[in-house]
């Protein structure tokens, strides 16, 4: 495996397949934050040369981190389909990424040799890719997973709807939740972050927002963002949750930090099998975001667009109903400003979609970063574009609760208007049989909550 490549005269031989990566790819403020980012646009140019010749098995036998020390790269490793791996293992890394762009290849065939790839050999290619190359080949794939309904069609933007509240005070939460089910909002899940993190608290939220769903006959999934075992908690306690819900790292000690680890997941997997509420066989929401490894000294040099594919393969192997990467959440450490934000969103949608995964994104940022509301504008455009599985809604594109900065709902309204895309089919019958939409258009009652009153 050659590791050496001449630039304008200049060499550069780099250490291993590690450092390869971390310099490959597009700058990144985490990645000068840990001291692996290309020293320039020359060396990264050098980086990319030295891994598109990089064949699929170069970096299969040469991991990142092994499995043997990581069970994070255990998952990723079971997951391999040996079979297809072995027909394309000899591939490049340009060679995959020119099959990705290539007429040739739809949904179903991309679909296919996915199977065969690790996580790090997807954000190899990712790498490769310019902005365009990711929104092209992210916008072939259609990932559609059930829950209670079904998301992901071709031609379909859902959206979670994110009734926060600085107090986890039920009414004001049912308020929010209102307003954004008026403009059309909420076909992906009705999720809250909540405040108190307490099995009481998570249930009364679930039974709230199962109470409106009932009431109103909203063909939609509910959740509660709570750590999984306050979750788990709940549930044996009666709460009705339609998904569970946590947040993932890329490697093994990521995931402790987080409190969690395979075994857990799995245990939470099976409580929601006996005792969810929703008809599956999609039961998980889980939330990612470059970065959070270095948050806590957990990425052992590797750059965190590769820690961020790391945590798809581990989702992958449960099978989720949505994933989305919080992208801007963590801020200015990790994404500095708008371009690196806009190029880290196209990048972990088509990460995560590669993976066989429902995909979709808090297009969002935090009070401290150079990002404002026009940039969020256009990556919600752009991944709209690319056929994101869902966004996120909150009331004025300002969270209560969390402070930070995401979409609105009537941003996400405006996103399907300018794209002629529609909310979830069921959930689409649902709006029109409340007079809230029509034709694919919302109506003049569109935005008023008081209908619900």
């Amino acid at each position: 495996m050659n590791l050496k490549t001449t630039v304008l005269g200049q060499t550069y031989q780099f250490r291993d397949v590690k450092e390869v990566f971390a310099k490959a790819n597009e700058d990144k403020s985490g990645d000068q934050l840990a001291g692996i980012a290309a020293a320039d646009s020359r060396e990264r140019v050098a980086a990319k040369q030295v891994l598109a010749d990089m064949t699929l098995a170069d970096i299969r036998n040469n991991p990142l981190l092994p499995a043997e020390e990581d069970e994070v790269s255990r998952v990723i490793e079971e997951g391999i389909n040996e079979k297809i791996y072995s027909q394309i293992k000899n591939w490049s890394v340009a060679e995959l990424r020119e099959y990705l762009l290539s007429h040739q290849a739809g949904d179903s065939e991309i679909k296919r040799i996915s199977r065969g790839l690790s996580s790090e050999m997807i954000a190899a290619t990712a790498k490769l890719m310019s902005n365009l190359d990711l929104i092209t080949a992210a916008a072939k794939i259609r990932n559609v997973s059930h829950c209670n309904t079904a998301i992901g069609q071709a031609g379909v933007l859902a959206s979670r709807v994110q009734p926060n509240h600085p107090s986890d005070n039920v009414q004001g939460i049912k308020a929010s939740l209102y307003e954004g089910l008026s403009y059309g909002i909420g076909d992906a899940v009705i999720g809250i972050n909540p405040v108190i993190d307490t099995a009481d608290s998570v249930k009364d939220i679930l039974m709230m927002t199962k109470e409106v769903m009932d009431k109103w006959d909203i063909p939609t999934q509910n959740c509660v963002l709570a750590h999984v075992s306050t979750q788990m908690r709940a549930i044996r306690q009666g709460a009705p949750a339609d998904l569970i819900f946590q947040s993932l790292a890329g490697s093994e000690k990521g995931n402790k930090a987080f409190g969690i680890d395979v075994a857990l997941l799995n245990e939470a997997d099976e409580l929601m099998r006996k005792e969810g509420t929703s008809t599956g066989p999609n039961f998980w929401y889980f939330e990612t975001g470059q970065g959070s490894e270095l948050s806590s000294e957990a990425h052992f040099g590797i750059d965190q667009l590769t820690m961020e594919a790391r945590c798809y393969g581990l989702a992958r192997k449960y099978q989720p109903f949505i994933v989305n990467t919080v992208v801007g959440f963590i801020g200015p450490e990790y994404l500095y400003d708008s371009r690196q934000v806009i190029r880290a969103g196209l990048e972990d949608h088509f990460m995560g979609k590669l993976h066989g995964l429902p995909m979709g994104c808090d297009v969002c940022y935090t009070n401290h970063m150079k990002v404002d509301q026009n940039d969020m504008d256009n990556l919600g455009i752009l991944l709209s574009a690319a056929g994101v599985n869902f966004v996120i809604g909150v009331a004025m594109a300002d969270d209560v609760m969390l402070n930070y900065q995401s979409t609105s709902f009537h941003d996400i309204a405006a996103f399907r208007e300018v794209l002629g895309l529609r909310p979830a089919p069921a959930f689409e019958k649902w709006l029109e049989k409340m007079g809230i939409m029509e034709n694919g258009k919302l109506t003049a009652i569109a935005g008023d909550p008081t209908i619900f009153m």
